[in-house]
């Protein structure tokens, strides 16, 4: 690991200024995605800014009857909240879907929007990456690229995103929170996380002197239909193939709202609201799902060993939407 120095700021302000005039300087909390990166040499910031100290670790009421999120409550709290289970259950299942408990207990909420992308060239420094390196090359898109992205991706990049949070998050509607040098600033969670095009190294909108400050929900959790399914290569402990995070509101047997957010497809959580309006006002069933699922993935261009994803996806929304409906058994 190279060497670096280490600095524990106090306040949101003092984060700030400890941070101005560093490009190379990173905040760090759980630190569970950012310590890999130095351990691999892909990270090599001169200056780490603990910021575990900071008041960002409250959940309360939010706006419009929401709730706000500290961007230091862990993942493991945040799952375990009671006001998240019984209002956003969509959410707690995607966080517990992802990880290790330990991981749970060390990873923050705003640290879980900034990990990384798992591509196996892009943590092999051996390798080039235009992720890593811009302009050095993707040999994902001719190598070994069964996990990588079906929707969204470039010439430049085709990994994916790999949060299970960011997912739901993505259906919820999310808002995130960030101050900064020019004040403080909301951003849609749409517009968080960005697609690879010929700026790969760039993953979120999230300015170099920003840190992000909260996460705030909609009223609307979907508590009463949601479903979140996670396809991944063994029971646990692994990034997901494909994820489906799927909230709908019904009017008896009508869809009258609707969001799925799809996983392990992109480079951000993948939803397309166009497409969800295929659902609105449509019977809920199988017949209405499959078109939705179609339409949905007419886009998607495979590589040479991921084409299976297109299929996998395809079923996995069917069968979380009809989850959602019944509310069988989360998994």
């Amino acid at each position: 690991m190279n060497q670096f120095e280490l600095s524990r700021a106090s306040s949101v302000a003092d984060a700030l200024a400890l941070l101005a005039g560093e490009s190379h300087a990173r905040f760090i909390a759980g630190g569970t995605n950012l310590l890999d990166l130095m351990k691999e040499d892909v990270a090599r910031p001169t200056r780490l800014i603990d910021i575990t100290h900071l008041p960002l670790a409250a959940v309360e009421t939010g706006k419009d009857g929401g709730l706000r999120i500290g961007a230091l409550v862990s993942n493991a709290a945040l799952a375990y909240h009671a006001e998240v289970g019984s209002r956003y259950p969509l959410l707690s299942r995607a966080i517990l879907a992802g990880a290790s408990p330990q991981l749970r207990n060390m990873a923050s909420t705003g640290g879980n929007l900034l990990q990384r992308t798992r591509c196996y060239y892009f943590y092999d420094t051996a390798t080039p990456c235009n992720k890593r390196e811009p302009g050095s090359g993707c040999p994902a898109r001719d190598g070994v690229n069964r996990i990588h992205a079906i929707l969204g991706a470039s010439e430049q990049c085709v990994a994916v995103h790999p949060s299970d949070m960011c997912v739901a998050l993505a259906a919820l509607d999310a808002t995130v929170h960030v101050s900064g040098p020019a004040g403080d600033r909301a951003i849609a969670f749409d517009h968080f996380h960005q697609l690879p095009g010929d700026t790969p190294d760039v993953d979120t909108s999230l300015a170099p002197d920003e840190i992000i400050t909260a996460v705030e929900l909609p009223a609307q959790g979907y508590e009463s239909h949601y479903s979140y399914i996670k396809i991944r290569d063994r029971a646990s402990y692994a990034f997901a193939l494909v994820s489906v995070a799927a909230g709908l509101v019904l009017d008896g047997e009508t869809i009258k709202s609707a969001a799925v957010a799809l996983g392990g497809v992109a480079h951000k959580p993948w939803r397309d609201r166009q497409a969800e309006q295929l659902l609105i006002g449509k019977p809920a069933n199988e017949a209405t799902f499959s078109a939705f699922a179609d339409a949905l993935l007419q886009p998607a261009q495979p590589l040479a060993h991921n084409a299976f994803k297109i299929g996998l996806a395809r079923r996995t929304i069917v069968r979380a939407l009809g989850r959602a409906v019944a509310m069988e058994e989360q998994s």
